[in-house]
């Protein structure tokens, strides 16, 4: 794989199998979240393809803050292995997990679709607007290595259904597309923190965990609707002495022209997902951003399922640690 490409084109809307040679875990995903503030509601629809055995995974999470685990959620539907469907193209596709995608600008606007198969469960009608350009990985230190990989925030408007009840959605989420190999044991500990107040006002951090702390790994600020990568930052945070979940986080965001950024955040919801060998515990995060306001994100706190096991070991029986 060579070091990942800095402009993402039309041509990147469309999958990259040709791309991507033979091997087993060659990979490519596409994630879209959102989020309803008011009921502390957050949502992904998630594919993740690898052409060269032939299965797509994925498919649709909403959670709030009444429970976490993927059995007590209000919908959680993660298929592991089905068939891609070959004659389409992600440009224009209807996924077997029940997630479908259109392009209606390049680069830019999404409609987004789910249908859970006539379960009447969850359904969704959403469009993704991008506020911003892709913007590409710049370091392959972060977790996602020399996989190409883009983030871009959006507006996302529309509405799902719930378990019967019509839920309108209008909030700024992100969505990213990576393509490259993807080994299901490669996971260590790493953040991916997001947080936008408006169009013009936001944040992501992906964050790596040293013995000295949590630091930046890879990310940008978003002001005055200019995106400067990162230079440098840290994550420190509380965790809930029972369960070891974030309760509250602290960001310390520089980037390249000296900007600087504390956001103080705090977790309203989350759902814990099962990802093979590590779990994300993903929550809805209202972060305090001082004078760049109030903003709404999330914050993936991934971890290989022994770190974690082996915290949870540690933290029964004393205070709750720091992070």
């Amino acid at each position: 794989m060579s070091q990942p490409d800095r402009v993402f084109t039309p041509r990147d809307d469309s999958f990259h199998f040709d791309l991507m040679g033979d091997d087993w875990w060659a990979t490519e995903t596409a994630w879209f979240s959102f989020h309803h503030p008011e009921r502390k509601l957050g949502g992904w629809l998630y594919t993740m393809a690898r052409p060269n055995i032939g299965i797509v995974s994925g498919g649709a999470w909403i959670w709030d803050d009444k429970a976490s685990l993927p059995w007590e959620v209000p919908f959680s539907s993660n298929y592991t292995a089905l068939p891609i469907p070959r004659d389409q193209d992600l440009t224009d596709i209807r996924l077997p997990t029940g997630t479908s995608i259109r392009v209606l600008e390049p680069c830019m606007s999404y409609a987004l679709g789910y249908d859970d198969n006539g379960r009447g469960l969850f359904s969704a009608d959403l469009r993704f607007d991008g506020v911003m350009a892709p913007e590409p990985l710049t370091a392959t230190g972060s977790t996602f290595g020399s996989a190409h990989h883009f983030d871009q925030f959006g507006r996302v408007h529309g509405h799902i259904v719930l378990h019967g009840e019509r839920i309108g959605i209008d909030c700024f989420g992100m969505r990213d597309r990576t393509w490259g190999r993807r080994p299901e044991d490669r996971p260590r500990r790493a953040g991916y923190i997001t947080g936008m107040t408006d169009p013009d006002t936001g944040f992501l951090a992906v964050t790596n965990v040293q013995p000295e702390g949590e630091t930046v790994a890879y990310g940008f600020l978003r002001r005055d609707g200019r995106t400067v990568s990162l230079r440098g930052g840290t994550r420190t945070g509380e965790r809930d002495p029972q369960t070891g979940t974030s309760t509250s986080i602290t960001l310390k965001l520089e980037d390249q022209e000296g900007r600087a950024l504390t956001a103080q955040g705090t977790a309203e919801s989350r759902i814990i997902i099962n990802r093979h060998t590590f779990i994300d515990i993903n929550s809805l995060v209202r972060w305090d951003c001082g004078g760049d306001g109030i903003a709404w994100g999330e914050e993936q706190d991934m971890w290989p399922m022994h770190h974690f096991e082996r915290m949870a070991r540690a933290r029964r029986g004393r205070a709750a640690p720091a992070s």
